[in-house]
C-alpha cells in the first residue's frame, strides 16, 4: 500500500477551468481525495461543485484570504500522508499523482516533489523552482522543448502543482499567510530545504498548465502581487542584511526600471514597498539554505527573470 493522498485545489471563480481540473482528477490512476477550498469567489464554483462534484470536499470561505490562505485551509482539513496542492487552470495527467507518491515513498528524505508541467503549445511550463543567492526565485525550464535538460539545481516543487509530505510541513509549517499571492511556495521550499528536507523533479508526473487563468497574465494586478512576494522575501529573509545585499539592490532596480518602462506604471515597485513593509512581521528565517543554486550568476538570473528558456 503506497501513501494516502490529499489533493487541494484553491479557486477563486471560472468555473470551466475548474470543472475541466476536477474531471482530470477524477481519472487519477491511484485512489485520493479531492479538497477545493472556494476562496470567496465571484461565481456560483461552490454551489456547482456541490451538485456535480458530490465525492469533493468543498471548504467555501466566507472571505477572499488569498492563495496560501485556501492551500493551508484545505491542507488542514485532510490527514493524507501526502499533500499535492493543484490550481484549478491545471489539468493532470491520468498518472501524475501516482509518480508522485512513488516518487516519495521511495525516499523519505524527501519533503517535496515537482511534476513537469507542460503548456498548451507542448512546451515545458516548469519543472519545480530553483533559487539563487539573493533568495529570487525562477521556475525551471520555462518556455524550454521537452528534450531540454535542465543544469540548474532544483530548489522545491512549483506553485501550479507540489506534492509534500505531510510530516515535513508540520515540521516547517505550511504556507506563510502574510503572502497573498506568488512566492509562497518559494518560501516554504526555501524552509524545507534549509530543515534539511529533499526534493526530488518527477518528469514522469506530467499535467498540463494554462497559465495566468485567474489573475491573467502580466496584469497591474499580478505584476504588483508578484512583486510584494519578492519584498516580502526580502525582508523576511534577511537579504539585504547580508553579503549578497548590493546584487539583490541592483536587480531589484533593474527590474522595476524594466516594469516601468514597459508597462507604464509602477505596479512592480509598489508591490515591493508593500511586501517590504509586511514582511517586518514575519517569523524568524534559518540563515542557511543548502538548496540555493551558488552557480546562478547576475546575469544568467537576469536572464531567467525573462521567463522564457535559455541554455546557459
Amino acid at each position: 500500500m503506497g501513501s494516502s493522498v490529499d489533493v487541494v485545489v484553491p479557486t477563486y471563480g471560472n468555473w470551466a477551468i475548474t470543472r475541466s481540473c476536477l474531471d482530470h482528477l477524477a481519472a487519477q490512476s491511484i485512489p485520493h481525495r479531492v479538497i477545493l477550498v472556494d476562496d470567496a469567489g465571484p461565481d456560483d464554483t461552490a454551489e456547482r461543485v456541490r451538485a456535480d462534484f458530490p465525492n469533493v470536499h468543498l471548504i467555501a470561505l466566507a472571505t477572499n484570504s488569498g492563495f496560501a490562505a485556501a492551500c493551508n485551509a484545505g491542507i488542514r482539513a485532510g490527514t493524507a500522508d501526502i499533500v499535492v496542492l493543484v490550481n484549478n487552470d491545471v489539468d493532470a495527467g491520468q498518472r501524475m499523482l501516482e509518480h508522485l507518491v512513488t516518487a516519495l515513498d521511495a525516499d523519505t528524505t524527501l519533503g517535496s516533489a515537482a511534476p513537469l508541467l507542460l503548456r498548451p503549445d507542448g512546451t515545458v511550463d516548469a519543472l519545480g523552482l530553483c533559487a539563487d543567492v539573493t533568495m529570487a526565485g525562477f521556475v525551471r525550464l520555462a518556455g524550454a522543448p521537452t528534450s531540454a535538460r535542465e543544469n540548474s539545481r532544483l530548489l522545491g516543487p512549483y506553485g501550479a502543482v507540489a506534492a509534500y509530505r505531510r510530516s515535513a510541513l508540520e515540521t516547517v509549517g505550511l504556507l506563510d499567510e502574510g503572502i497573498f499571492m506568488y512566492g509562497e511556495e518559494l518560501d516554504l521550499a526555501l524552509r524545507m530545504s534549509a530543515a534539511g528536507w529533499g526534493s526530488v523533479a518527477v518528469p514522469e508526473s506530467t499535467g498540463v498548465h494554462l497559465g495566468g487563468a485567474t489573475s491573467g497574465r502580466g496584469s497591474a494586478t499580478q505584476r504588483r502581487r508578484s512583486g510584494f512576494g519578492r519584498g516580502y522575501l526580502l525582508r523576511a529573509w534577511g537579504v539585504l542584511r547580508g553579503r549578497h545585499a548590493l546584487r539583490a539592490v541592483v536587480t531589484e532596480a533593474i527590474v522595476c526600471a524594466g516594469d516601468l518602462v514597459l508597462s507604464r506604471d509602477l505596479a512592480s515597485m509598489k508591490g515591493r514597498l508593500a511586501g517590504w513593509r509586511a514582511g517586518a512581521l514575519a517569523a524568524p528565517r534559518p540563515r542557511s539554505v543548502p538548496g540555493v543554486d551558488t552557480s546562478i550568476g547576475f546575469v544568467h538570473s537576469m536572464r531567467l527573470r525573462l521567463g522564457s528558456y535559455q541554455d546557459r
